[in-house]
C-alpha cells in the first residue's frame, strides 16, 4: 500500500462510520494498491460529496499521490486548494511554481510568482541557527530552496515579459546556489534580450555545471543549443572548446567559494573520513580528530537517557586506568543527546569524571545504529574494532584486548 492510501485509510479508521464513509471505505477497497484508481477513487467520492467535512484530508491525499505518480496538472490542481490551508508548505511551494510554469501563459506566470515569492520568505524564515545539528547540511537545503525560488521568479517574469528583470533574478539565483539550472536561466534572458554572446558563456556555464549522471537528458539539450548557437555566431564550431575551458575555470572557482562558505558554517561539511571531524567539548573546545592520527582512538558512544550507557561507565574507568600512562590511547566520550544543554548537569550530577563532547553528526559516519557502542580506531586512522553494547562480566577483558590489537596496527 502506498504512502498516501495508507495515511488517508488509517486516519478513516477513526472517522463516524455513515453513509459517506462507507462509500468511500468501499470505493478505496476497490481500487487495491492502485494508485491512478486512488485517485479516481477520492475524485469521485468529493463530486457526489462536495460538501464533506473531510475535504481538506482528502485533497491532501490526492496531493501526495499526484507527487508520487508525477502528475503535474494535478498537482497544481490541489497543491494551489492545499496550500489556501497550508500557506507555508514547503514542499507544494517548491513545486506548484515549477509546474505552473511548465506552460507560457500570463495567469499561470503570475500564480507561479505569487509562490516563488511566498517561498523565498519561507525559507527565509526557516534559517537554521549555528549550533544545531547537521548545521553546514540544513544551511545549503535553505540555500537550494532560496535559489529555487529566486529561479522560479525569474522564469515567471520573464514570462510576464519584463525579461531584465527576470535576467537579474536568474543572477541572484546563480548567486545563491550555483547549477545548472540557473544558468540557463540567465542564458535564456541574455538571449532574449539579442545578448548571444553572453547567453554563450551562460549555457556553457550550464553544460560544464549539469551532472553527468543525473541529468542526461538536459545536459544533451545544453550541448545542442551550444553548438547551434555557437555555429549560428561564429558561422562553425571552431572556438567552442576554448569557450567551455573558460566555463570550466570560471564555473569551479565559483562552485569552490561556494563550498568553502559552507565549511566556515560547520568545517565538518562535506567531511566522509572519520578521523577528519572536528567535534565540540560540553566545555565549548573544539577538537580536530586528525591530531590523534597515530594514536589507538576509543570512541564510547552514549547518551544520557541511556540505561545500559550508565551500568558501562564505571567498567570504561576501569579501562581508562589501565592506559592511563599510555600515551599512544585516547578515550572520546561522545553524547548522542538532541538536547545538549542536559548532559553538563548530567556529568556534574553523577560525579562523572569524563570529558564529554557532542557527537556533532560523527555517529553516522562511525555508522553508530545503536547504544552504547565502541568503536576503536587503530593508528592508521581506521576503523579496526567495534562492540555494540557489552557483556558486563567481560567488558574489561575484551576492550583491554582490542586496544592491544590496535596497538600493533602501525
Amino acid at each position: 500500500m502506498k504512502p498516501a492510501v495508507a495515511l488517508l485509510c488509517a486516519s478513516l479508521a477513526f472517522a463516524q462510520a455513515d453513509d459517506e464513509q462507507a462509500s468511500l471505505q468501499k470505493a478505496l477497497g476497490e481500487a487495491g494498491s492502485s494508485q491512478v484508481d486512488f485517485i479516481r477513487a477520492l475524485e469521485i467520492h468529493l463530486s457526489r460529496y462536495p460538501k464533506t467535512a473531510q475535504r481538506a484530508e482528502l485533497e491532501r491525499a490526492l496531493v501526495k499521490t499526484a507527487i508520487e505518480i508525477r502528475d503535474q496538472r494535478r498537482v497544481i490542481q490541489y497543491g494551489e486548494k492545499v496550500l489556501e490551508s497550508e500557506p507555508v508548505n514547503i514542499e507544494l511551494l517548491e513545486r506548484v511554481p515549477r509546474y505552473l510554469l511548465g506552460e507560457d501563459t500570463k495567469e499561470r506566470a503570475e500564480k507561479a510568482l505569487g509562490y516563488a515569492r511566498r517561498l523565498e520568505e519561507t525559507a527565509k524564515q526557516a534559517a537554521p541557527s549555528p549550533g544545531m545539528r547537521n548545521y553546514a547540511q540544513l544551511a545549503e537545503q535553505q540555500q537550494m530552496l532560496l535559489g529555487k525560488a529566486l529561479l522560479y521568479q525569474s522564469r515567471a517574469s520573464g514570462n510576464l515579459g519584463k525579461v531584465e528583470d527576470a535576467e537579474k533574478l536568474a543572477r541572484r539565483a546563480y548567486e545563491t546556489f550555483p547549477g545548472a539550472e540557473a544558468a540557463r536561466e540567465i542564458g535564456r534572458w541574455l538571449d532574449r534580450q539579442g545578448k548571444t554572446e553572453a547567453a554563450l558563456a551562460a549555457w556553457a556555464d550550464a553544460f560544464t555545471l549539469a551532472d553527468p549522471s543525473a541529468g542526461m537528458e538536459d545536459r544533451r539539450k545544453d550541448r545542442a543549443r551550444l553548438g547551434a548557437t555557437y555555429q549560428k555566431l561564429k558561422g562553425s564550431e571552431a572556438g567552442l572548446g576554448e569557450l567551455l575551458l573558460a566555463s570550466y575555470d570560471r564555473t569551479t572557482t565559483i562552485v569552490d567559494a561556494y563550498r568553502s562558505r559552507l565549511r566556515k558554517l560547520d568545517p565538518n561539511a562535506e567531511v566522509r573520513d572519520p578521523m577528519g571531524f572536528t567535534i565540540s567539548a560540553v566545555n565549548g573546545e573544539k577538537l580536530s580528530l586528525a591530531t590523534l592520527k597515530g594514536k589507538v582512538v576509543v570512541f564510547d558512544v552514549w547518551a544520557t537517557w541511556c540505561g545500559p550507557c550508565r551500568q558501562q561507565q564505571p567498567l570504561y574507568e576501569q579501562v581508562k586506568e589501565k592506559y592511563k600512562s599510555n600515551p599512544k590511547v585516547v578515550f572520546l566520550n561522545i553524547s548522542t543527546d538532541e538536547a545538549k544543554e542536559l548532559v553538563k548537569p548530567f556529568l556534574e550530577r553523577n560525579k562523572w569524571n569524563k570529558t564529554a563532547y557532542f557527537e556533532d553528526g560523527l555517529a553516522s559516519l562511525l555508522r553508530v545504529s545503536s547504544i552504547p557502542t565502541t568503536v576503536i580506531v587503530n593508528p592508521r586512522g581506521e576503523i579496526a574494532s567495534r562492540m555494540n553494547g557489552f557483556i558486563a562480566e567481560r567488558f574489561v577483558e575484551m576492550l583491554s584486548e582490542r586496544i592491544d590489537q590496535s596497538l600493533k596496527e602501525n
